[in-house]
């Protein structure tokens, strides 16, 4: 038995971590895949990558997969609104900008919970410390974008369409929360219906949209292979087990604390390994934009006062 307050930092620290960097390359992955591969087949090969890994999990641990209709329904929902259309829109949105500049829109996720959460699924409630936090968090967005030298073009869209997904990510993650999150199922269960749902939904729609099937894997070349490999084993598959661990470990408030470190890893491999230019405003945008998120969750204020003691099972 541990608990979110005492469990040693040996424990957590190098799972957060490890967390912050495999789904912060998964832009530089993304990057990589869109060189060869449409955007939808990429999310395709992604979700059918990680929809592998979890079976494989379940099979070790000799789970279930949900048997509820309901279960399935609100999982071919959410598989939709959390896996393949955002990562279609990233991949779209990365065909025009650069990777690192996708992982700091990526920050903007918890900015768009709230607000969904508050008026649409009634699962959170409003004060004047999240409005400032989203003030606060608008204006990041801005100068993120650049607004005062913005002259349209593919960056406005390619910016446009990774905030597009992040609203997605918005709109799945209070919709899980109040219709998923009372099952007794495992979190690797559900997550494993949601990949499978959002693996038929892409198989389904990339050949009408592309108008093409999908090429063959022997046809590309190994560094897009490896990437979408690396987004479905690593970024939908062992990073779902550790979040999951830490979950355990430290309460779910601490470890979304993971948000804060995915795009200082996503601009660390896009400058490094993709040679990727970044202007001063775009991380000073994504810091402003992170202290939104921070004013809005109340962490500052959980920093002053011990957390609230929460079992956990390891």
């Amino acid at each position: 038995m541990t608990t979110p307050d005492n469990a040693p930092a040996r424990a957590w620290v190098p799972n957060m971590l490890a967390l912050a960097a495999i789904w912060g390359c998964s832009f530089l992955f993304i990057s990589v895949g869109v060189r060869e591969l449409p955007p939808l087949y990429l999310a395709l090969g992604r979700v059918l990558a990680g929809s592998v890994v979890l079976l494989a999990i379940l099979i070790v641990k000799r789970e279930p997969l949900p048997r509820d209709p309901r279960l399935w329904a609100h999982s071919f929902v959410v598989g939709a609104i959390g896996s393949a259309i955002p990562w279609t829109l990233f991949g779209y949105g990365e065909q025009r900008i650069p990777s690192l500049l996708a992982g700091i829109w990526n920050g903007i996720t918890p900015l768009i919970v709230l607000p969904i959460a508050v008026l649409i699924f009634r699962t959170e409630k409003f004060s004047a410390q999240r409005g400032l936090g989203l003030l606060i968090g608008f204006l990041g967005m801005l100068v993120v974008l650049g607004a005062w030298r913005v002259q349209g073009g593919a960056d406005l869209a390619g910016q446009g369409l990774c905030m597009l997904a992040a609203v997605f990510y918005g709109l799945a993650i209070p919709y899980q929360k109040r219709f998923l999150a009372g099952t007794s199922l495992s979190g690797t269960a559900l997550s494993t219906a949601l990949l499978l749902c959002a693996t038929v939904q892409l198989a389904l729609v990339a050949p009408l949209v592309t108008g093409q099937a999908p090429p063959a894997p022997w046809s590309l070349s190994l560094k897009v292979v490896l990437s979408v490999v690396a987004l479905g084993a690593l970024g939908s598959g062992l990073a779902f087990v550790i979040n999951m661990r830490n979950i355990r470990l430290i309460g779910a408030s601490r470890s979304s604390m993971v948000t804060y470190l995915m795009p200082v890893f996503s601009i660390l491999v896009g400058v490094i390994v993709l040679h990727e230019h970044i202007t001063w405003y775009q991380p000073v945008g994504g810091l402003i934009v992170l202290a939104g998120v921070a004013v809005s969750q109340g962490l500052l204020n959980n920093l002053r006062r011990k957390p609230a003691v929460a079992t956990a099972t390891t």
